[in-house]
């Protein structure tokens, strides 16, 4: 889905000139910003953030980490803030120290996070979650005792009167956070967690009051709902998060699912907010490989079975996205969760109709969902400040410096925005004619092109900050030492590394940067040597996409979801791969492919390439490349490789030419960033949270 506002090109101004912005054609954004009155509770606009699980609570100074992550989205202008989830009781939570709210005594960090959104003119709503079957700790509990297949703990199954206790567990958990000043609360009831496993005949079979019928699966939810009615009392929001489509085996059909909605709405909800697919589904839901709005015939299904509000979620990060579907009367409010990490201000510029101002979420989930699978804090690739805003300072630095900074990819941009935000005077030196370093190959990546919305986005700020940008330049030590600069940034980012294999230069052989750039056409038989993050990346471009970026019917086609809704848990046969390049990927040490790969997001790819025929072969020795192919030895067997090309994913090296020069001039302020400090993996989140940190301590 695009939208009405003209984007801005993906071209560069002149070389050695300040930016100029293009002109944009204005035009604004009602149905977003359209306030919503519940009669009790009124919301200034349709936009929401949606729950996140964070583990601010787990870091030092849990209080005031949470209370300015908060309160920086209400000064951002978000409508409706929904907390990341709160157990009602110990066996409810996703891990051992997850937090829990059962006790009048836990109240003080909910009135100093509540009290900092009202200041700010916003609303908030607690998550109440009860983690059932997935959660991370031996106390797990779920309808039976059948264990969850992303779960090494067994659940206890509850007993029936266990059952009841839990719906009061979570009505006291309401009535509590009514009293910590929260203005409703928001049921978990999607994505696999334990209301959601009541109602699927795929883990419910039990055969008391809870099991059996359908109208017995969903009786947990109902009387959940009405239970928390009664117990927090009127002009207090119920939000109930749906499980639109489950994308399991065993799932609700739309018909059911609209059964469902009409139930829990005669119990007493105010408000939907739209879950898609369970946690153990294996259909991607939220990556940026998804397209944008893709889940948008499972929300309809809810809003047209309820006369209630309807919150759309799941793959919604620029504004246009959103008005279209609020325009069309698909859902009455849209729900952005990463989107709010990246930038906290989406909503206040959207008010303000500066769209390409918003830092936009490009759902690689590098630093917010990869962490938090990994018992880390979540922040934001894009956005370094999420999650650690007390450890940013704010408002312009007590001496403006003059800065230069040399190089335009990830980190040098970032640094370039940041200072220039802190009202230093800020030169940017870029060799080549375009910004964006290795995100201009990042981008061409079947399922990469929200990097397209990071360029965009840095592009923007430095042209409205006034940054001094000099394209194609390549800029001397001796130039910058003479320059007159307070402080020099060496963002030079990094270059391939060739490895020391016979017949390297051979004709067939070429880098990533050849072939991801465009310049280098492949043949139809193709080796990739190198199995990290490069290397995966390329055998996607190679073997391509079943669908654009915006073909939501390919998508759901390729991976086997039934739009109509009419299967049980949405599922249906996916489409046959189609035939394309032979492609091998190709890794030194023994093992599986990939490692490297993000948690969240490395199954996907994975998946895609092997429904598409790549091969990985592992413990392999590079011998030679000749004419015929690619000579090598495969855990020890001696195997040639009859290719087309070779393609080189061996890692980078830092490009350190310039920072070794400075460093021998004896500058007294010079600064190395991002690959050119470290090449390891390209790490983008640490370049820019590198870059960020930097420019702000200056």
């Amino acid at each position: 889905m695009g939208g009405p506002r003209a984007r801005l090109a993906l071209t560069e101004p002149a070389a050695n000139a300040g930016v100029t912005l293009v002109d944009i054609q204005m035009t604004h954004f009602p149905n977003l910003l359209a306030p919503y009155d519940f009669g009790f509770l009124k919301l200034r606009n349709r936009m929401v953030m949606g729950a996140m699980h964070t583990r601010l609570e787990t870091l030092d100074r849990p209080q005031e980490r949470l209370t300015e992550f908060f309160r920086a989205r209400a000064r951002g202008e978000a409508a409706l803030i929904l907390t990341g989830g709160f157990a009602p009781n110990l066996e409810g939570r996703m891990e051992e120290d997850a937090p829990v709210l059962d006790h009048e005594t836990d109240l003080t960090l909910h009135r100093s996070m509540t009290g900092a959104v009202h200041a700010e003119g916003g609303r908030v709503v607690l998550q109440i979650l009860h983690a059932g079957r997935y959660a991370k700790h031996p106390l797990c509990v779920g309808p039976t005792d059948v264990r969850a297949p992303i779960n090494s703990h067994v659940p206890r199954a509850l007993g029936t009167a266990e059952v009841w206790s839990t719906i009061q567990a979570i009505a006291q958990t309401a009535a509590l956070a009514r009293k910590a000043g929260y203005d409703g609360v928001e049921i978990m009831g999607s994505e696999g967690y334990l209301l959601n496993e009541f109602t699927s005949a795929l883990t419910n079979t039990r055969d008391d009051e809870f099991g059996g019928s359908f109208e017995n699966r969903i009786r947990l939810p109902v009387e959940t709902v009405k239970a928390v009615r009664a117990a927090a009392g009127e002009g207090f929001l119920i939000v109930f998060r749906i499980s639109t489509i489950d994308l399991v085996e065993g799932g609700m059909t739309g018909a059911e699912t609209a059964t469902y909605a009409r139930a829990l709405e005669a119990a007493g909800v105010h408000l939907f907010n739209t879950g898609i697919g369970w946690h153990e589904a294996a259909v991607p839901t939220i990556a940026s490989s998804v397209p944008r709005a893709a889940w948008r015939f499972a929300i309809e299904n809810v809003k047209r079975a309820v006369s209630v509000p309807v919150i759309a979620s799941n793959r919604f990060n620029v504004p246009e996205t959103g008005e279209q579907l609020l325009a069309d009367g698909a859902a009455d409010f849209v729900s952005m969760a990463r989107p709010f990490l990246a930038d906290p201000a989406f909503a206040r510029k959207v008010r303000e109709n500066r769209p390409d101002s918003i830092n936009t979420c490009i759902g690689c989930n590098q630093a917010c969902l990869d962490n938090i699978f990994t018992e880390r804090s979540a922040s934001c690739m894009v956005n370094p400040r999420a999650g650690h805003e007390i450890e940013f300072p704010e408002g312009l630095a007590a001496t403006r410096r003059r800065v230069a900074v040399v190089g335009g990819g990830p980190a040098g941009m970032s640094f370039a925005v940041s200072a220039a935000e802190r009202g230093h005077e800020v030169e940017l030196f870029e060799a080549e004619q375009t910004l964006g370093g290795q995100i201009n190959y990042a981008r061409m990546v079947p399922g990469k092109n929200e990097f397209n919305e990071m360029l965009r986005y840095f592009r923007t700020r430095i042209g409205e900050l006034g940054v001094r940008l000099h394209l194609g330049r390549r800029v001397s030590a001796t130039e910058l030492t003479e320059g007159g600069y307070d402080a020099i940034v060496i963002a030079t980012g990094v270059v391939p590394r060739t490895p020391d294999i016979e017949g390297i230069d051979h004709p067939m052989v070429a880098s990533y940067i050849d072939v991801l750039s465009g310049r280098r056409p492949m043949g139809q038989r193709v080796a990739v040597i190198g199995a990290g993050g490069i290397g995966f990346d390329v055998a996607q471009y190679l073997v391509g996409d079943a669908h654009a970026a915006e073909d939501t019917a390919g998508f759901l086609r390729d991976w086997g979801v039934d739009a109509t809704l009419q299967s049980h848990g949405g599922l249906t046969a996916p489409t046959a791969p189609r035939k394309g390049r032979q492609v091998a990927i190709l890794q030194r040490r023994e093992g599986r492919p990939g490692g490297t790969l993000g948690k969240s997001t490395g199954w996907i790819l994975k998946a895609h390439l092997r429904r598409a025929g790549v091969r990985n072969l592992v413990g392999v020795t590079y011998q030679r490349i000749d004419d015929r192919g690619l000579h090598c030895l495969v855990q020890g067997k001696p195997q040639l490789l009859e290719v087309d090309n070779v393609v080189i994913c061996a890692g980078q090296d830092s490009l350190r030419t310039l920072a070794d020069a400075l460093a021998a001039t004896g500058h007294a302020n010079v600064h190395t960033i991002g690959g050119a400090s470290l090449a390891s993996e390209l790490d983008a989140v640490r370049a820019i949270d590198e870059a960020t940190r930097l420019a702000c301590s200056l």
